[in-house]
């Protein structure tokens, strides 16, 4: 495992929603960061079939463009009465003809394909959000952290927190969605916790005592 000796790196994403919870883990942490969009960089195509590969699809862009470290997310909910869909095309699903993204659309065919499924009693909406970070450096070399949660997808949406899917999705052992959460309830981790909660979190944990700690 290589050690991260900068605390410059570049948070390679587009995603508002992503660079906001990325920072909100990383600012306690004496990073200074930029994202890729902030840099106008061009989204790399995803090409992965799994959230490891598109991971590091988007944390080499960022690396190679900027000469610096790069952290990359690719996250995903997996429905398990969906055989797993929309997994890696989480986001694909949120998409208009116009190119823009709807994630209140996403959230209603989710809806659709649980129902098309006679999916309806809480034991038949389990679901996992999964997210990657993948930690790169120009040279080519990366590291990949993975974090899951489980839970359970709900009908309908509750709470206006989050982005995303977060309306819809229900954690294990809460009574709240992640759109009812602030985002210190949702993903507030910092060293020396025991636990986190998100996905993004446990796989921020991973990474923090991986690349960072001696």
């Amino acid at each position: 495992m290589r050690k991260l000796e900068t605390k410059t790196i570049v948070v390679a994403s587009h995603n508002a929603g992503k660079i906001a919870e990325i920072a909100d883990l990383i600012g306690p942490l004496g990073f200074s960061a930029r994202s890729a969009a902030d840099l106008k960089f061009e989204e790399p195509e995803e090409t992965g079939t799994t959230f490891e590969e598109n991971a590091a699809i988007k944390a080499l862009a960022s690396a190679k463009a900027s000469g610096m470290p790069a952290l990359s997310d690719d996250s995903g909910l997996v429905i398990d009465a969906l055989d797993g869909a929309p997994g890696v095309y989480t986001a694909n699903w949120a998409e208009r003809d116009d190119g823009t993204r709807d994630f209140q659309m996403a959230m209603e065919k989710v809806e659709k394909a649980l129902q098309d499924r006679g999916a309806a009693v809480p034991e038949e909406r389990k679901a996992r959000f999964v997210s990657v970070l993948c930690l790169a450096w120009p040279d080519g070399h990366t590291e990949t952290f993975r974090g899951e949660v489980e839970g359970t997808v709900v009908w309908p949406p509750r709470g206006t927190s989050g982005f995303g899917y977060d309306p819809v999705f229900q954690p294990a052992g809460h009574q709240r969605t992640f759109g009812e959460m602030t985002a210190q309830e949702k993903h507030g981790w910092k060293p020396g916790q025991a636990t986190a909660l998100s996905h993004r979190a446990r796989a921020f944990k991973l990474f923090v005592e991986t690349c960072l700690e001696a």
